[in-house]
Parts: structure tokens; sequence; C-alpha cells
């Protein structure tokens, strides 16, 4: 425990800024993975809805610099591939 009073404000400080980001990238993995299970079962108009979900909440998540900008760039990419070859198919 900190002895200084700014520090124990710096450890309330972070524990909040840490569960916000837990959530957000709770979130994000989550809308991942329903994009991942509607491609799965072949539901392509779910699908698209589920992905608009997700790159949203990715690039909410690299606007507050929870993920990094080229992290959440990569994680759409690729979904969105996967999305491409089903819509192909």
């Amino acid at each position: 425990m900190p002895n200084i009073r700014s520090s124990e404000k710096d450890v309330r400080r972070i524990k909040a800024r840490t569960a916000r980001n837990k959530a957000t990238k709770s979130r994000v993995r989550t809308l991942r993975k329903k994009v991942l299970a509607a491609i799965a079962s072949g539901d392509s108009k779910a699908a698209q809805e589920a992905y608009n979900n997700f790159a949203s909440a990715a690039d909410k998540a690299a606007k507050t610099s929870t993920l990094h900008k080229n992290t959440a760039s990569r994680l759409k990419s690729r979904v969105a591939q996967k999305l491409g070859k089903t819509a192909k198919a």
C-alpha cells in the first residue's frame, strides 16, 4: 500500500482503468466469437451484422487505446477475410 496520498489516488485510478479496459477487451473478444459462430452457421446476413458490431467495438477500443490501432485493424481484417470467403462460397 502506498504511503503518499497522490500514490493512493493513482492506485484507485489504475484499478478503475484496468476494470474498464478488461471489460472493453472482453466485449471485443465476445463479439468476435459471435461473428465467427455466425460464419460457421452459414447465415451471411447475421454474420455481416455481427461483423459490423465487432468492427465498431474494435474501433472504439482502439480509439481509447485499450487496443493498439494496428491490433484492432488486424483483428478486423482477419475476420473480414473469413466473412468474404463465406460470401463467395
